[in-house]
């Protein structure tokens, strides 16, 4: 399968994702809207969120996926059934010793709710019932992180065998699952949020489901044991907790900063929480559609050429990626600035989602839009790092950029408030691109193909034009005023959505770009 056909598979579905994100959030504001109690969940499922992406998706899947794909390639070139057999025993091993470790993370979790909710959102304290609110779903919530991080071990496994569908996936399913206990579930809790506790739990159970046929199917299922002793002692899984240390430092470092932002926004307005969680999820649309697909695709095939020592392809992959950003994420960041407030009111102005909220989450949009390319740059350039398994260089980064960003906090927060915390993040997300550029250069894993001066050229001059045009015509409607024509604001966003992305295309197309420029050459083995 080729690596553009690749990408375009794990974003067309993770597009799917998105959508069904959006539409979960949407529920949730008309629902819900914006209160200390949907603060209070928000806060409750960031525990566990916060522990997914530290050692499932983040520090495992950094440190699993290359040894697993170096293990793949040394079977492929021993041949027989001994390499393979060795493969199998690593999953095995790996799944013992991340299932029963997440089974007591878990357990350690639910008892000490009461302290981590008052240690990432003390604020809550001054409404006593949503504070109490956030303890009960902390406590439902918690053996989340036990299912999902058995689904990003799977995940890990088939994006090896190149089998990218099914993980791209899966979140739709906790989407949807979101979604249906909102709808169905909401009268039968007192409060109503706890409705969605239970939708996440039945995502979890889902996600994980699903991955089951798919690991049959390759002959990967993983089998967990009994012995502990016997899975921590393998030389392999040792070496991937070696990896994995440094690699949670690195993505502890960006989640401590969210917990940082999330206790400096409970003491902020009533619904700031909410304000921030509703511009992050309009913010992680483009995220995940660009950053998350190709940074999904980039790290078995970077792992597979370190592992076959072809340097040249090492650093051409890196280059794809690049461009494929640049090109990407430069009209989404104007999209995002420009247009906050149309697809805020699109996404959310329901129900008890005021007008003032729209207003609020306009501005946490504006701030994540500055740094949205060093957000989807940086899930392109840190695999340059992670397949050659040198997490530490990503770790003294991201510490660095925790500090650049909460010492922007200082003087964000008291001038824009919420949106400051958007601000300080993106700014942040902007240095941590910047430096990890500089370090792949350093070490010659990355050298710019040529034509990056022309290419640059091209895109900043569609992005002109389409700047332009949206600056002109975003501002002719009154966007709070439509929702009594709620049909006829959906018409108008996604004609100002389509006709943005076809005048920047056809402007890259007039300055001389073409899609044959964005194609890595080669295919992979699946």
């Amino acid at each position: 399968m080729s690596l553009l056909r690749a990408a375009a598979t794990v974003s067309g579905l993770t597009l799917l994702s998105r959508i069904t994100g959006l539409v979960r959030e949407n529920v949730t504001a008309s629902v819900f809207g914006a209160s200390a109690f949907t603060d209070a969940f928000f806060v409750a499922f960031r525990l566990p969120n916060l522990l997914r992406r530290m050692f499932a998706e983040g520090a495992f899947s950094q440190a699993f996926v290359p040894i697993l794909a170096a293990s793949r390639e040394s079977a492929e070139r021993a041949g027989g059934d001994a390499g393979l057999a060795a493969t199998r025993l690593l999953v095995d091993r790996i799944a013992t010793a991340l299932f029963w470790s997440l089974v007591a993370v878990s357990a350690l979790g639910v008892l000490a709710a009461p302290l981590l909710v008052w240690a990432i959102a003390s604020g809550l304290r001054a409404q006593p019932e949503a504070f109490d609110a956030a303890i009960v779903m902390t406590r439902w919530m918690f053996p989340y992180i036990l299912l999902v991080s058995m689904v990003a071990l799977a995940a890990g496994i088939l994006n090896t065998w190149r089998r990218f569908a099914v993980p791209a996936f899966t979140p739709v399913l906790l989407n949807l699952c979101f979604i249906g206990a909102a709808l169905a579930l909401s009268d039968r809790f007192d409060p109503p949020v706890y409705a969605l506790a239970a939708g996440v739990v039945a995502g979890g159970i889902a996600q994980l489901a699903i991955q089951v046929p798919a690991l049959l199917r390759i002959g990967m299922l993983p089998r967990i044991g009994l012995n502990l002793r016997a899975a921590f002692a393998d030389p392999q899984t040792r070496r991937v907790l070696q990896l994995m240390a440094p690699a949670v430092l690195a993505v502890s470092a960006a989640q401590l900063s969210l917990l940082i932002n999330t206790h400096i926004a409970s003491r902020l307005a009533p619904g700031s929480v909410s304000w921030i969680s509703y511009g992050d999820r309009l913010m992680e649309f483009p995220t995940a559609l660009l950053g998350v697909a190709l940074g999904t695709v980039l790290l078995p095939s970077l792992a597979r050429a370190r592992s076959g020592g072809d340097e040249r392809r090492y650093s051409a992959l890196l280059d794809w990626g690049l461009r494929l950003c640049v090109v990407a994420a430069v009209p989404c960041m104007i999209g995002l600035a420009l247009m906050a407030e149309p697809l805020t009111a699109l996404l959310f102005h329901y129900g008890r989602f005021t007008a003032h909220d729209v207003a609020m989450t306009r501005l946490a949009v504006g701030g994540y839009a500055i740094g949205l390319i060093g957000l989807i740059a940086v899930k392109v350039l840190a695999p340059g790092f992670y397949a050659q398994q040198d997490v530490r260089t990503p770790v003294r980064i991201a510490l660095f950029v925790l500090a650049i960003t909460q010492m922007l906090n200082l003087v964000t927060v008291p001038w824009l408030a919420h949106a400051g915390l958007a601000v300080s993040i993106s700014v942040g997300a902007l240095a941590n691109a910047g430096l990890l550029l500089i370090g792949l250069y350093r070490r010659r894993a990355w050298r710019p193909a040529p034509g990056w001066p022309k290419f640059l050229g091209q895109v900043s001059g569609a992005a002109a034009l389409l700047a332009a045009g949206l600056a002109v015509a975003v501002p002719r409607f009154d966007w709070i005023g439509m929702q009594a024509q709620p049909l006829e604001r959906v018409a108008l966003v996604l004609a100002l959505v389509a006709g943005g992305a076809l005048a920047y295309g056809l402007a890259l197309l007039a300055l001389g770009a073409r899609p044959r420029h964005f194609v890595v050459g080669g295919r992979e083995r699946g």
